[in-house]
């Protein structure tokens, strides 16, 4: 059955794309990634993990669809899913059925399943959450979104990696055994070191779908992101695929990246690419952003990302690591990093303002700031008392006078910042 036949497709109503709940009660629902589940139209039910914005509501959901036979926790997933939600996308990665922790018999399955498997994720979304307004897909699962996207009304942009021009390419990957599957009607091949049991319709199926000819109607605006070096699926494919998409249409090469982006770094890239990109087709959600976040300032570590931290300060995303001498990947700065560099920024701020209110001639202000612990001066003979120390190096810039200078970096030591370290200081905690 081809998914041209839209009698058997179930649409998505675009008047129904936003979930209508209380703004609060979303908002403490979104506290934390978490485990989903939701059935395929066959009634198997397939696992997910839905990756949420740090203490915020998201302003978009994205879907995502992995590469042939993997699955929602490869690494290449992780990191982009991480790379989006710092930029307040939600992301819903899932096992296609058969896979992973999903039910269902894999050799039952084919790339039609998939493209049902993704209608399902979206309403899913749509019911609980709100209908993705992006698709993601990689290798084989790039084809799919492409499929996918006419069916799920709510999609308004797509991007693909490392996706083929053709699903029949994916046949490339079964060697020898594809033959025998044409010929016995079976076969369990091997792929990346695990054993897959295909069936001839499997491949059947992949003759059913032209998608060069398909994209020439798709009509939604396209991301193509492919590396010189794939050697699993050649970046001719994206060459293809490109010339047959319609505007607007767009390509990042991953110059030096692998197939699977195995590199963290390279998937952190292409996530980071994708929320760039995808913000010009989100004006609205964009706008959505604005709303407070619940606190000031969050932070979110797990277990699969060594050190990295994602960080949320009011309406803004970041990240914090350890330098790789204490055992992290300097993918951000370190606590203390970050620590002198709000005192850093509160001092230039505050000289700046003060300047301002005086009508002096600041032209610049840059502020440096060193974090140490020195031997306390009052620490008795032998006694190991340390204090920390901000040393602060100012550098101004205009037609001051020596005295409106005096009068600065006094006016520095006043800073909001400043003055809330040399104060006393509680901290209260709570666990939940």
């Amino acid at each position: 059955m081809s998914f041209e036949d839209k009698s058997t497709i179930p649409e998505l109503d675009m008047a129904s794309c936003y979930f209508q709940a209380n703004f609060q009660q979303k908002l403490e629902q979104m506290s934390a990634s978490k485990m989903v589940h939701f059935e395929n139209d066959q009634g198997e039910k397939l696992h997910g993990q839905l990756d949420l914005p740090l203490d915020q509501k998201p302003i978009a959901y994205a879907l995502f669809a992995h590469c042939f036979t993997c699955g929602k926790n490869l690494l290449s997933s992780r990191s982009i899913a991480l790379a989006l939600t710092a930029q307040n996308i939600a992301v819903l990665r899932f096992d296609f059925t058969g896979l992973g922790k999903s039910e269902g018999d894999f050799a039952n399955t084919g790339f039609s399943s998939n493209i049902q498997d993704l209608v399902s994720a979206a309403n899913f979304l749509r019911t609980n959450y709100e209908a993705p307004a992006l698709l993601i897909g990689h290798s084989l699962g790039g084809a799919a979104v492409l499929y996918a996207g006419k069916a799920i009304t709510s999609v308004k942009a797509i991007a693909t990696v490392g996706a083929p021009s053709d699903p029949i390419h994916v046949t490339h990957l079964l060697g020898d055994e594809a033959q025998t599957i044409q010929t016995k009607g079976e076969a369990t091949v091997n792929i990346g070191g695990r054993p897959f049991k295909l069936k001839k319709q499997f491949i059947d199926d992949l003759h059913t779908y032209d998608l060069p000819t398909y994209l020439k109607d798709l009509k939604i605006p396209l991301l193509i992101m492919h590396s010189p070096q794939d050697t699993i699926v050649n970046i001719n494919n994206a060459a293809e695929l490109y010339s047959s998409a319609f505007h607007p249409k767009s390509f990042i090469s991953l110059d030096g990246a692998d197939h699977l982006l195995s590199s963290r770094k390279d998937a952190h890239y292409v996530g980071s690419a994708i929320a760039a990109w995808v913000a010009r087709y989100l004006p609205e959600e964009l706008e959505q952003s604005k709303l407070a976040t619940k606190h000031q300032a969050a932070a979110r570590i797990d277990d699969e990302e060594g050190y990295q931290t994602e960080i949320k300060a009011g309406n803004h995303a970041s990240v914090a690591d350890e330098p790789s001498q204490l055992g992290g990947n300097d993918y951000g700065p370190s606590p203390y990093e970050m620590l002198s560099a709000s005192l850093a920024a509160c001092t230039a701020m505050t000289l700046k303002m003060y300047a301002e209110r005086k009508g002096w001639p600041l032209m610049s202000a840059e502020v440096h700031v060193d974090h140490g612990q020195v031997h306390h001066a009052d620490a008795e003979s032998g006694e190991e008392k340390k204090i920390e120390l901000f040393s602060k190096e100012i550098i101004i810039e205009g037609p001051l006078s020596e005295e409106q200078r005096v009068r600065l970096k006094h006016i520095a030591s006043r800073c909001p910042v400043h003055l809330t370290l040399l104060n006393e200081i509680q901290i209260e905690s709570e666990l939940k």
